[in-house]
């Protein structure tokens, strides 16, 4: 049986979608970021650095168990685990890859920066309000181009690509974007967004998450609680 620790955010949102579409039956253990659960020891056993989603499977590699932390890792797992998603040509497989690592690497950074100083940041700074905007709009554009040529992010067919940089992408009015300006990838976003398992994904949770309005989550997601030694 698979254990999901989780929040629904777009890191959390990745693994929902990947569970619903590989149909693996699973378990859901919320995590409230804002109330400073991910500080737990239990849960920093399974993940150090204090981030969801976490994953633990009984039934992991050789009938072992595993636990795993990092959503990139956790879906190149569900991925060898299902033969699903990630495919088998050397080619093609790298060729998916290389999306998920630009999406690990600078959507969901570049995004997180965005929706940082844009939404909840203390003071308005409008330097760092430009640079991230004007960077979630070259990541934009870049994804709008691939799509020129491709018909899915990491190629031919659906793959943890797409259900990776999908997640990001839902808050597109936080991050200053105007669809008319990407139109192929309005077009696969809605695509994705279509899919069953998918709209099942992003109800995991749904009804439990809140604005950070409060100082003690502001402190535990990005104050000093956040970054006390553990």
């Amino acid at each position: 049986m698979i254990d999901l620790y989780t929040w629904p955010t777009p890191n959390g949102h990745k693994i929902h979608i990947m569970l619903e579409e590989c149909r693996l039956p699973y378990r859901v253990h919320p995590v409230n970021i804002g109330a400073g659960e991910q500080f737990k020891p239990e849960f920093l056993r399974i993940s150090p650095n204090n981030k969801i989603p976490a994953l633990t499977d009984s039934e992991g590699p050789g009938g072992q168990p595993i636990s795993l932390f990092e959503s990139g890792a956790i879906l190149v797992y569900l991925a060898a685990k299902t033969g699903r998603f990630l495919p088998k040509g050397e080619r093609a497989k790298y060729e998916v890859l290389q999306w998920l690592m630009f999406q690990m690497g600078g959507v969901g950074p570049m995004l997180g920066q965005a929706h940082h100083f844009r939404l909840y940041a203390p003071e308005k700074i409008d330097y760092a309000v430009q640079r991230y905007t004007n960077e979630a709009k070259r990541l934009y554009g870049v994804l709008d181009k691939r799509l020129h040529s491709s018909k899915w992010i990491g190629g031919h067919s659906y793959s943890i690509a797409d259900i990776a940089i999908f997640p990001w992408l839902r808050s597109w009015q936080n991050q200053g974007i105007d669809w008319a300006d990407h139109p192929q990838l309005r077009i696969w976003f809605d695509r994705v967004a279509a899919r069953p398992a998918v709209q099942r994904a992003v109800q995991v949770l749904a009804d439990v998450r809140k604005p950070l309005t409060d100082a003690q989550a502001r402190d535990n997601l990005f104050g000093n609680t956040q970054h006390q030694k553990r």
